[in-house]
């Protein structure tokens, strides 16, 4: 791949679907579940109606909720990630420019621009 041609492999934006996919699994499953459970109680339609509404809206706060803890715990680790870096850099320039060189060597890019 020449420097002026992006790639756009799916691989790297897929997180979202997968959520999504799994997500509305969750919900079919868990809804279906309380109103089966519900209309199984010999209950009336109203009941079974308004059971899969509370359902569903019970499910979509927790997941709101949950994902909103989960990137908000991604950012305040990756926050740290860089306060440590930054410290790190300051004690030691050289080491730290080092070690970054043989990670990008590693990673089998060029000497010249590791």
């Amino acid at each position: 791949m020449y420097a002026g041609n992006i790639e756009r492999h799916r691989t790297q934006r897929i997180g979202w679907l997968r959520a999504a996919v799994l997500g509305a699994n969750d919900g079919i499953l868990s809804t279906s579940s309380l109103v089966l459970g519900v209309a199984a109680s010999h209950a009336n339609h109203r009941s079974v109606l308004v059971a899969g509404v509370a359902g569903l809206v019970a499910g979509a706060m927790s997941m709101a909720a949950g994902e909103y803890v989960s990137v908000h715990s991604q950012a305040d680790t990756e926050q740290a990630d860089l306060k440590l870096e930054r410290a790190e850099l300051k004690a030691d320039d050289k080491g730290e420019h080092k070690e970054l060189q043989a990670t990008r060597s590693r990673r089998n890019h060029p000497r010249s621009r590791a």
